[in-house]
C-alpha cells in the first residue's frame, strides 16, 4: 500500500510565548499543497525504512517513519514492515514533509490492518512525533495553536489563484531560527487577521521567523522581494523556512529564479 503525502505552507506565524516545557505557543494557519513524497508499506521478515529522491540528513533507521510505525507497534500487534519513501517535498523547508509522511504512514497502517483508529486517535499518536504532524492527518486548511498540534477549522480556500514555491539550496534549522526569536502575543488574531481580504494580507500577516532568518540567509528576503516584483498579492517564508510562496493571481513562470532554486508551480 501507498499514500501520497502533501506539503503544507504557513499563512502567518506568530510565536507567542516560551512554555515551561521549553518548547514554544505560537498561532499559525495551516495549508496543504500540493508537493508530494510517496510512502509505501510493504511486508517484510523486520522493520526497516528506505529512501529515495531527496537526501534526508541522518540515518534512515532514525527516520520519523519508523518511528512513527514503532509507536504504533508497542499498542498493536503488528507484523514487520519495509517503509519506502520516496522524497520529493524539500528538506529544511519549512514545508512540514517529514511531519506529512509520519502521518500518512499512520494513516497507512490504520486503513492496512483493520485499527478502526478514530480521527482524534491518529491525531494523538501524531502529536507524540511532532508538533505540526497531527495536522496532516485531516489535512485540510486550520488555524493551528498551542504548539501547533491543536486546531480549529477554518474556511479558506486558495483554489482559485496560483501558488509558486520557491525553495533555494539553503537548509533552515528550526531549533536555530527559534534562537532569535523573541515571543510576543500580537493585538489581533491570526484567526481573525486571516479573513481579511487578501490584499490587506501583505500588511497584516507576519511570519515571526523571517527576521532572523533573512539575516542569516539574505537570499530568502531576495526571493520574497523578487515575488512581489513579479506580481504576486502575497508573499511570505513558510514556517522556520528556508522556502518562500508567493500567490498569485495568475499563473506565471520566473524563469530567473529557476536558476539557483528549485522553484514549484501551481501548488
Amino acid at each position: 500500500m501507498l499514500a501520497f503525502a502533501n506539503a503544507k505552507i504557513n499563512l502567518g506565524l506568530h510565536i507567542t510565548e516560551k512554555r515551561p516545557d521549553g518548547y514554544h505557543n505560537l498561532e499559525t494557519v495551516f495549508y496543504p499543497v500540493k508537493i508530494y513524497d510517496v510512502v509505501e508499506l510493504t511486508d517484510a521478515e523486520q522493520n526497516s525504512c528506505g529512501v529515495r529522491g531527496t537526501d534526508i540528513p541522518g540515518d534512515a533507521r532514525d527516520n520519523i517513519c519508523i518511528k512513527a510505525f514503532q509507536v504504533l507497534q508497542q499498542d498493536f500487534a503488528l507484523p514487520p514492515q519495509k517503509i519506502t519513501l520516496l522524497k520529493n517535498i524539500p528538506v529544511g523547508a519549512g514545508l512540514g514533509g517529514g511531519s506529512s509522511d509520519a502521518a500518512f504512514l499512520i494513516k497507512l497502517v490504520n486503513d492496512k490492518f483493520g485499527l478502526g483508529l478514530s480521527v482524534p486517535q491518529m491525531e494523538d499518536y501524531a502529536r507524540a512525533l511532532g508538533a505540526d504532524c497531527a495536522f496532516f492527518i485531516q489535512n485540510r486548511p486550520v488555524y493551528a495553536f498551542g504548539r501547533g498540534d491543536q486546531f480549529a477549522p477554518l474556511d479558506i480556500d486558495l483554489s482559485n489563484y496560483y501558488l509558486v514555491l520557491v525553495k533555494p539550496p539553503v537548509h533552515v534549522s528550526t531549533a536555530a531560527a527559534y534562537l532569535g526569536i523573541t515571543p510576543s502575543i500580537s493585538s489581533t488574531s491570526l484567526k481573525d487577521l486571516i479573513h481579511l481580504p487578501l490584499e490587506n494580507w501583505k500588511t497584516d500577516l507576519k511570519n515571526d521567523f523571517e527576521g532572523p532568518v533573512f539575516m542569516k540567509y539574505p537570499e530568502t528576503e531576495q526571493i520574497k522581494t523578487r515575488l512581489y516584483d513579479a506580481g504576486a498579492v502575497y508573499a511570505a517564508m513558510s514556517g522556520s523556512g528556508s522556502s518562500v510562496f508567493g500567490i498569485f493571481r495568475s499563473a506565471i513562470r520566473l524563469t530567473d529564479l529557476e536558476k539557483e532554486n528549485q522553484v514549484f508551480y501551481n501548488v
